[in-house]
This record gives C-alpha cells, structure tokens and sequence, in this order.
C-alpha cells in the first residue's frame, strides 16, 4: 500500500504490547504513531523492554482523555486487562479498525462472560461489532470486519486442533484437552503463584472446571460444524517461560491412521501459512516468538491424540492480531510475521 497504517496501541508494558511492539516496528506496512502505558508515560520504549533498546525512539504516552483524538489513526490494538476494553470501545471513533487482545468481546453469550470472568460486561450491546479472530478458520470474515476480537491463547491451540475433526463431524464422544503454559500468560506482574521461585521447579494444574477459555473454545467449535460433544478442559502451569503445548484426546466415528489424518488437517489447513503439520510430537521450542502452530498425530484404531504447539505471545496473541491487522488492511497475512525461531 502507498501510505504506511497508522497504528495505536493502548497497553504497551505488559507482554502482549511488548510483542506487539516488536513485530509492528519492523512491519513493512506499519508506522506506530502511539503506544500508551500510564504507569511508564514519559519514558522510552528501549527503557521499559529492553530488548527494544537502541532500535526506536517511541516514548509512552498516557491514555488521553478524549478517545476521539485517536480519529487521525487506522488501527488500534488493545493490549489491556481484561475489563478496560469494554470501558473504552465505546468512546472509540468509528472509523477506526481495532484489535481487542483481551476477552471482552470474545463471549457471545452475557451470562457466560459474567460467569467466567467474575464481572458483568458494561458494554454488551457491543459484541456484535466484533468477528472472533481465529484466522485460519474466520479469514473472510476478519477481511471484511472493522473490530476483531483476537482469541485467546489456549482457545488457540485447542480450536486449531480441533477444527478439520469438527468440521468433518469426525468426533464422537468426549474430547479431553491436556494443556499446559508458560509463565508468561500471567502477565507481566509478578503473583504468587507466578513468582520465578515458585514457578521455576514447580507444576500444578489451575482453573479445573472453571477456565475462561472454556466457553470461548465451546462458541467457536459450534461455529465451525456440527458441534455437541462435551469438553473436559484442564490446564497446567508449566515450568517454562513461553508457550503451550495442548494433547488433545478424541475417539473417531472411523478409524484413521495417522497419514489419513494428516491428510485430512492438510486439506482443511491448506492455504494456512502459519499452521504446520509435523511428525510425532511437536515441541513448544520451535514455535517460541514464532506465530506458527504446530500440529503432530499419534492413532490407535478410533482413539486419537492431536498435539499442538504455539508460542503463546505470538500465535496466542500479539502475532495472530497482527495477522488479522493483516487482512484487514488487505496485505497478506504474512507480511511482518515469517520469523523463524531459535535453534536451540
């Protein structure tokens, strides 16, 4: 495109900005005119994420107090808490594009959000604004839309591996989910259950029942296909800093052997750049500040486990809303996003 998007970012300190900021600065189509952070307003980027240091001259800004004074940009990512986005839609100018990171307008049902996220939603009325942004599976959608609710992390990595069986009504039964996280999906604030000494040696199981991701992945597989089956959904605080590796457990209507399935994944991801089937197991260190998801098999008659990877900053969150920024902006969805990953 002749002129650069004008980007915004409100909430620039925690993880999820941070990524933003590092994918969006050496995007060729991107110039970022703002990035907010009240509590570091004032200060250089390169000071507050180090690993930006020497490479831009972006100060943070504090979130001014007109929102529509943001009219002069195309698109604004919101990498807040849970709970901010809903306060600030609204205010928003309508012209403008966003990319919501948080979960306020993922749920399409209000009783659900209430449940799942311990507030109600001030702002409901405007969820319907919003496509759920799981590219690979709403492309044309996003293409169209002007606010995009990015997805979150683990409904990434489950939904990516669910959607070719759902779409195919090939589940039967039950499907358990085994996933297990970095550190870094707690944010940027330290907690005690998130603190290095306890994190470090450590792994435990949190959320059983109770994840918020849980409705969000139930919407989104009725959106692909004909979906009734009961999820059992647990998580796992790995000791690691960055990414998720999901097993997914499934029993078939037929019995598929590994290649069959792969074909079947090939097929339905075929013009997915970002999705990537491998044999055996996948490992969270190939996809670690990458935006691919990884995909491995293993069958045993009707029984199958599906395995997923991604690096849950990037796929799982900053990466991905650039994606969608991608599409609707008409580049490709590529553009500022075939980063390899480090080795080791």
């Amino acid at each position: 495109m002749a002129t650069k998007i004008r980007i915004g970012i409100l909430g620039g300190s925690g993880y999820g900005g941070a990524e933003l900021l590092r994918l969006l600065l050496f995007h060729p189509a991107a110039e970022i005119a703002l990035v907010t952070a009240n509590e570091h307003a004032g200060r250089s980027v390169g000071e507050v994420h180090r690993n930006l240091y020497g490479l831009t001259d972006l100060r943070f800004a504090p979130l001014p107090d007109d929102l529509q004074t943001l009219a002069d940009l195309d698109c604004l990512f919101l990498a807040l808490p849970h709970g901010q986005a809903m306060e600030i839609v609204p205010r928003l100018p309508s012209r403008l594009k966003v990319v919501d990171l948080s979960g306020d307008f993922r749920l399409r049902d209000r009783e659900s959000f209430a449940r799942y996220y311990g507030r109600e939603h001030t702002a409901f009325e405007w969820q319907r604004e919003f496509v759920y942004g799981l590219t690979e599976t709403h492309r044309a959608e996003i293409a169209r839309a002007r606010r995009v609710s990015n997805p979150g992390c683990f409904a990434t990595a489950t939904a990516l591996g669910l959607a070719p069986l759902v779409a195919a009504e090939l589940i039967e039964g039950r499907v358990i989910v085994d996933a297990k996280t970095g550190s870094s999906g707690s944010g940027a604030k330290a907690a005690a259950n998130t603190h290095h000494p306890q994190r470090v040696n450590s792994f435990y199981a949190y959320k059983p029942f109770a994840h918020q991701h849980v409705p969000e992945i139930e919407q989104e597989l009725r959106s692909i296909g004909d979906w009734r089956g009961e999820l059992v959904f647990m998580t796992h605080s790995a000791p690691v800093a960055r990414g998720i590796f999901a097993s997914i457990y499934v029993e078939l209507r037929r019995a598929l052997d590994e290649r069959a399935l792969r074909d079947l994944f090939a097929q339905f991801y075929g013009g997915s750049c970002f999705i990537r089937l491998v044999q055996g197991s996948p490992d969270i260190n190939w996809v670690k500040t990458t935006n691919f998801c990884d995909i491995g098999f293993a069958t045993r008659d009707r029984q199958a486990v599906i395995f997923t990877a991604i690096d849950n900053l990037v796929k799982g969150a900053a990466g991905q809303a650039v994606q969608n920024m991608n599409l609707m902006f008409d580049l490709d969805e590529r553009t500022g996003l075939l980063l390899p990953g480090s080795n080791p």
